[in-house]
């Protein structure tokens, strides 16, 4: 769970970065840039994830499949709050964290009781099927 955390809090300061690149320095709007922004770093954080976190020999389409599936809940939740956040003036990195902080609870759930679960008796996760 700490290599989670640690994954989760890394990727939070790349997200923050990709979006201070895509709004400030490419001037692009925030709603498209929180669009692209969470999506790199969702691809990024789910190689992470699967290969250092849950220690994966390999990463498969399945798992990668379920995690976008499992991430859109999540994504869905960070992008309404932090476009709200701004809407009422709130700086788009303070409404990026406050939204980051509400996904939590959703990740944690689909990462550890559906995504990378382990089947009893063995260290394979249940969804780690080709």
């Amino acid at each position: 769970m700490l290599r989670w955390w640690i994954v989760g809090i890394a990727f939070l300061g790349v997200n923050i970065a990709l979006l201070y690149l895509l709004v400030d320095l490419l001037g692009l709007g925030v709603l498209v840039s929180t669009l692209i922004a969470g999506e790199i770093g969702l691809a990024l954080r789910f190689v992470v994830n699967d290969r250092w976190v849950f220690q994966q020999s390999r990463i498969t389409l399945q798992r990668l499949w379920q995690y976008h599936v499992a991430s859109a809940g999540g994504f869905a939740i960070w992008w309404v709050s932090t476009n709200a956040i701004v809407f009422f003036g709130v700086h788009y990195v303070i409404a990026s964290i406050v939204g980051t902080a509400c996904s939590i609870v959703i990740s944690i759930v689909t990462n550890f009781f559906w995504i990378w679960s382990r089947k009893p008796g063995t260290s394979q996760p249940t969804g780690g099927g080709d």
